[in-house]
């Protein structure tokens, strides 16, 4: 299944005009879905089913599917139970996100609503869900999300969303998480503008970074944007993102041959499943260099450092053509140009590169 990226939407502190020209531009882009927020309204329950129903079907038309936020008010509020949920029907809702819980017995009833609404659970917590899935839950009817952090140092570590996000995948349940736009201005449901993202050391990275550092997880099915409005920009950005593998920006050297660099843009790499401590490996392009000479040319550093990309070259030719790129320290023997470099800011992303696992780059 194809990694899906969406946006978030919130018609209280918008306009429906500005709605539907931020989602016609997203959808435009491949976007597919929206999340909004029912936690922060505060009209009327018929003045908010009105309003969403015609959020949602505006949303249905352009191809988004909606996750809607709630919580035991809300339900209370719309005139909704566990085993009632015929005001989010009426909205057309696709997704109930429950960010607060009805114990058990409700939980379980509500995946077993007969308007097929897909009931999504808080990936922030650890919850029991397959203790639920054993009392009666119905997987077949059951996502999960992580949340956002509007506040600043607030955001998941990524040691605990590893944690979280592999017990839920071990569920085989669907996973969705928040990249945040960078966007002054950039609106959630609550007064707070310091970005929304699930991770803590995403909010300050470019968006598209943000969303490599996602997929290179590899624990994550849906991209979403928890702040409105991204930059036409950031879209286009996230767009562009390959979604099937771990991908790195490199900063080619000086001097960098036409040879090297088909090495480095024409080739699927992928890691030898005999992994070294020192480097990882992508053997591949060996077999068309066999006969094909690479200069050697002095890097002018004696010693290569993490995340320089290389490219063994004539001086030890049954290697030659082998791109590899640094995990620690190794002296400069002569064997491998250095051609590129990742940015400092992406080194982390190396360490998700498993044994036999795709990877490529893109250019800075």
């Amino acid at each position: 299944m194809k990694r899906r990226l969406g946006v978030s939407v919130y018609p209280e502190h918008s306009t429906p005009e500005r709605d539907r020209d931020y989602l016609e531009r997203a959808a435009r882009l491949g976007f597919s879905r929206v999340f909004t927020c029912l936690l922060s309204v505060k009209g009327s329950a018929e003045k908010t089913i009105e309003e969403f129903t015609a959020f949602i079907r505006m949303a249905h038309e352009l191809g988004f599917e909606v996750a809607v936020d709630t919580n035991e008010d809300v339900f209370r509020r719309l005139g909704a139970t566990p085993e009632g949920i015929g005001p989010f029907a009426k909205m057309g809702v696709d997704i109930i996100r429950l960010d607060g819980h009805f114990g058990d017995h409700g939980d379980i009833m509500l995946t077993r609503n007969a308007a097929g609404i897909a009931i999504e659970f808080n990936a922030s917590s650890n919850l029991p869900l397959d203790v639920l899935i054993e009392r009666g839950a119905d997987p077949r009817n059951m996502v999960v999300c992580h949340n956002f952090y509007p506040e600043p140092y607030t955001g998941l570590s990524e040691e605990t969303f590893q944690v979280l996000s592999r017990k839920y995948r071990g569920m085989g349940l669907p996973i969705a998480a928040f990249v945040t736009s960078r966007v002054h201005g950039a609106f959630g449901p609550w007064p707070v503008f310091a970005g929304l993202p699930t991770c803590e050391d995403d909010r300050r990275r470019p968006i598209g970074l943000q969303a490599r550092h996602l997929v290179a997880s590899g624990l994550v099915d849906d991209i979403l944007i928890g702040n409105c409005e991204a930059s036409d920009e950031e879209l286009k950005e996230l767009s562009e993102v390959d979604r099937s593998r771990v991908t790195l920006s490199i900063e080619l050297e000086p001097g960098v041959g036409e040879e090297e660099r088909q090495i480095v843009w024409g080739y699927q790499h992928v890691t030898r499943g005999d992994a070294s401590a020192y480097m990882l490996r992508s053997s591949w392009p060996r077999i068309d260099y066999r006969g094909t000479s690479i200069q050697p040319r002095d890097a002018g550093c004696g010693t290569f450092t993490r995340g320089d990309v290389l490219v063994v070259n004539d001086n030890m030719q049954h290697y030659r053509g082998e791109l590899e790129v640094a995990l620690k320290e190794m002296p400069d023997d002569g064997t491998r140009n250095l051609v590129g470099r990742i940015p400092e800011d992406e080194l982390f992303l190396l360490d998700y590169v498993k044994p036999e696992h795709p990877f490529g780059f893109i250019n800075c």
